[in-house]
C-alpha cells in the first residue's frame, strides 16, 4: 500500500520528495492543491479499493505522505 500510495503521489505532485521526505507538507508547499487532492481521492479509489468521501477527510488529515498512509491503514483495517 505504502508504495502504490507514494507513487500516486509522487505523479499528482510531480515531484519524487514525496518519497525521500514523507513528513513535508503537500499544501503549504505548494506541491498539491485543491484539483490534486481530487484526483489524489480518485487514484486511491481506482489503485487501492478505499473509497474516501470528500467530505470524510480534511487537509489536516492528508497534508503528508506518512498521514495519508496511516489514514489509508486505518480504512483498510476496518
Amino acid at each position: 500500500m505504502k508504495e502504490t500510495l507514494f507513487e500516486i503521489l509522487e505523479r499528482i505532485c510531480e515531484d519524487d520528495i514525496v518519497k525521500s521526505n514523507p513528513d513535508i507538507d503537500l499544501f503549504e508547499t505548494d506541491l498539491m492543491d485543491s484539483l490534486g487532492f481530487a484526483e489524489l481521492l480518485a487514484d486511491i479509489e481506482d489503485e487501492l479499493g478505499i473509497l474516501i468521501a470528500p467530505s470524510e477527510v480534511d487537509r489536516s488529515t492528508f497534508n503528508t505522505p506518512n498521514r495519508i498512509l496511516t489514514y489509508l491503514e486505518t480504512r483498510s483495517a476496518s
